[in-house]
């Protein structure tokens, strides 16, 4: 499946729903991306975009333990096997952009508040926001770094790990592997033994 730029920019502002356990599934990891990309945005699915490496990440983690490839849209089964997980993944911001300078500090950071009240309701053991630069200016932490954060919010812990777009150059399968699986271990979604 391929979509011309036109295409992808009719998608440009549209939202992307949650996807997250439904009641009675416990949400153990909530990955947080910084906001859809058109690519999402036109499949619904997070992380979409071909060359994202967020889905080989987490298969590398030992996080899920098929391939997903949503890049056509992700299947009901696809989305069954994160939820049995207990993974959720939303975004700081809900619309999409082409790219996520596009987004003003006023979104990001009442984006942030959103995402705290999500939180708050639905009580995650660990947050894994991916993008310290956007976390940064969303929470107002300016000397914010990589990993676990000092601060949890209400019960679940917090952790800022890096964004697999592409555009992420310093970043690797494996590297972002590492960190995915470290709030993966955190959240118990994988054996301490596991994603090293």
């Amino acid at each position: 499946m391929g979509f011309t730029r036109a295409e992808l920019e009719s998608f440009r502002d549209v939202e992307v729903p949650d996807l997250l356990p439904g009641p009675g599934q416990d949400l153990r990891l909530l990955f947080v991306g910084i906001n859809p990309g058109l690519w999402t945005a036109a499949t619904q699915s997070h992380f979409a975009r071909p060359g994202n490496r967020f889905y080989p990440a987490l298969l590398a983690a030992g996080i899920i333990e098929h391939p997903l490839d949503p890049s056509a849209g992700m299947t009901d089964e696809d989305r069954a096997v994160l939820r049995r997980r207990g993974i959720g993944i939303t975004n700081v911001v809900r619309r999409a952009t082409a790219r996520a300078d596009e987004l003003t500090t006023e979104e990001l950071r009442a984006g942030g508040a959103r995402l705290r009240r999500l939180v708050a309701e639905r009580k995650p053991l660990v947050v894994a926001i991916a993008g310290v630069t956007a976390y940064r200016t969303a929470f107002g932490e300016r000397r914010a770094g990589v990993g676990e954060q000092p601060e949890r919010w209400g019960t679940s812990r917090v952790f800022v790990v890096p964004n697999p777009s592409g555009l992420n150059a310093h970043q690797t399968v494996d590297t972002l592997a590492t960190a995915y699986a470290e709030a993966a271990r955190a959240a118990g979604v994988v054996g301490q033994g596991r994603g090293d």
